[in-house]
């Protein structure tokens, strides 16, 4: 699983923060300081979804993992 962020669209309301402070650190003014691209480390999946369905900008987009096709 990877998040998409605008971070130039990051208006510092911070509650991905508060709802997975780990998964979304912010800077001294309360700003998300990710990459535009970050993958989520395994088992923090539903702590993602949380940071990500808390941003009231919608900057933040879940891309998850494709599956192996089958042979």
């Amino acid at each position: 699983m990877k998040i998409l962020v605008k971070t130039d669209a990051c208006v510092g309301h911070a509650q991905c923060h508060r709802a997975a402070p780990t998964l979304f650190p912010l800077d001294d003014s309360g700003y998300n300081t990710l990459a535009e691209v970050i993958q989520v480390p395994p088992g923090q999946e539903e702590a993602a979804r949380r940071g990500v369905r808390a941003c009231p900008e919608r900057i933040l987009t879940i891309v998850e993992d494709e599956a192996p096709a089958s042979p």
